[in-house]
């Protein structure tokens, strides 16, 4: 395990997780996501791997048309709620904390 400190101030790049509110638009919607990393922590943002994930199931390079999924740790959501909006695939997702969080289904 490795801790790196880092202050909000600095130009690190972190500042864009304190933002409470992030919009995108995906599959001809627009998805607006609060964020809160202050009280949250790291699964109450939306990290920059899900807006890469999203794009890419996007872009129609994975076939969701019939298929189930499972976002484990899911976070915010993000990508679930994409590929929900892509195909009308039965979207189960996850995010654990030290209490349990009801798991969601998403359906089109």
């Amino acid at each position: 395990m490795a801790l790196v400190p880092y202050e909000e101030t600095t130009e690190f790049g972190l500042q864009k997780f304190h933002k409470p509110l992030k919009t995108f638009s995906f599959a001809n919607h627009t998805i607006q996501i609060r964020q809160d990393w202050r009280h949250l922590g790291v699964a109450a943002v939306v990290w920059d791997a899900a807006i890469v994930l999203s794009t890419y199931l996007e872009m129609g390079a994975v076939e969701l048309r019939g298929r189930s999924a499972v976002e484990l740790g899911a976070g915010t959501g993000l990508v679930g709620i994409v590929a929900a909006l892509l195909e009308n695939t039965g979207q189960m997702q996850t995010e654990g904390y030290s209490k349990r969080k009801q798991i969601t289904t998403l359906q089109k």
